[in-house]
């Protein structure tokens, strides 16, 4: 069984991304990819830190307000 680290799964993603893009421009690629991984992100840190949101915002380096915000915007609240 192989190991795979974040950056080699998202890396995989996006190629595949453009293979099924077929040669098509994409579009607002960033904010899409950011939305995409921040979700889950805060899902499961969310889960390991008990949904304390203190906790969290520590891990992941943020202002607890800011973390609540994003919390609300992913309709994790």
């Amino acid at each position: 069984m192989s190991k795979k680290n974040i950056e080699e799964c998202v890396r995989e993603s996006l190629q595949g991304y453009f293979r099924d893009l077929g040669g098509e421009a994409p579009d607002g690629m960033y904010d899409m990819l950011v939305r995409l991984v921040e979700k889950p992100l805060l899902e499961v840190v969310m889960t390991h830190a008990d949904n304390n949101q203190s906790r969290a915002a520590e891990w992941l380096g943020l202002n607890r307000n800011t973390l609540r915000k994003k919390l609300v915007e992913h309709r994790l609240l």
